[in-house]
């Protein structure tokens, strides 16, 4: 894809994450739009995958550490073929296969199950480690919140990753400077986070994690990256794309009522006009 047709994706997954929410009524949308241009950019770029055979053995693998931003992933994975688009509005319904948070049991593409903070990163070193054991050559990527990066079991994980030289794994911190109690330097801040994990013998790379050329420069450098994982520190808009929602804690975890999802929705259709003149 280019450039124009990624924002063109990135709006659609906008649009599934404010429809499965509101349908919901419930979820976490504001940490799920921060992160759509990432979502957006690693299924359909970056990562070696194949919605036809999702547990492909060469595939590369993804933990959404932060899961309650489930309403992202899943969108990115219904526009990749991975399910039905339709099924986004079955979100947290009773019988849906669409959890509050990845469930790898019962959702094509999700490779691990995530929703207790601060785990996956934990998992994804082991993958990234089993890979190098295995002389396997697929890659690992993890996407954690600013706010998780709090949990202690993070830096664990960060310190064997780089001890390990674990160049196959790439971490990439959605820093939307918000969390659900408020500003993330507010309640326990892990600011400087380049520095501190430079000192866990990261390759660390901070782009604005809305722009789809230095997302692209960014996984590029980290592929070419030996002898140390890298960490891509992306500064982006909590709710981004929706007015109502851009930069406000209140939206880490509550739907959109219908007024809203019209206000909503209208701001990301704007936004899609804009982007065909």
């Amino acid at each position: 894809m280019n450039t124009q047709e990624l924002m063109k994706m990135a709006l659609k997954v906008r649009e599934g994450i404010i429809m499965s929410t509101h349908s919901a009524k419930a979820g976490h949308p504001g940490g799920s739009l921060s992160a759509a241009e990432l979502f957006t950019y690693l299924y359909f770029e970056e990562l070696n995958i194949d919605p036809k055979n999702p547990k492909m053995e060469g595939r590369d693998r993804f933990v959404l550490s932060k899961g309650h931003t489930a309403p992202g992933l899943y969108a990115a994975l219904a526009h990749r073929g991975f399910f039905p688009v339709e099924d986004l509005i079955t979100l947290r319904h009773v019988g849906s296969y669409l959890q509050g948070h990845p469930d790898m049991k019962c959702i094509p593409g999700v490779d691990m199950s995530t929703g207790s903070l601060g785990q996956g990163l934990s998992v994804a070193v082991g993958m990234a480690l089993a890979a190098k054991m295995d002389q396997n050559d697929y890659r690992v990527y993890a996407l954690c919140g600013d706010g998780e990066i709090q949990e202690g079991q993070i830096w664990e994980a960060a310190m064997f990753a780089g001890h390990r030289k674990l160049d196959n794994l790439v971490v990439i911190i959605d820093n939307n400077k918000l969390q659900i109690d408020g500003k993330v330097e507010d309640v326990c801040s892990p600011y400087p986070i380049e520095q501190k994990l430079e000192a866990f013998h990261f390759h660390v790379i901070t782009i604005d994690g809305h722009n789809f050329e230095e997302i692209a420069a960014a996984f590029r450098e980290a592929r070419e990256t030996k002898g140390r994982p890298t960490a891509i520190i992306a500064e982006t808009i909590k709710g981004k794309g929706v007015s109502f929602m851009e930069d406000a804690a209140e939206w880490h975890g509550k739907a959109p009522k219908d007024p809203e999802f019209e206000i909503a929705m209208e701001d990301l259709r704007k936004a899609g006009e804009a982007l065909c003149c």
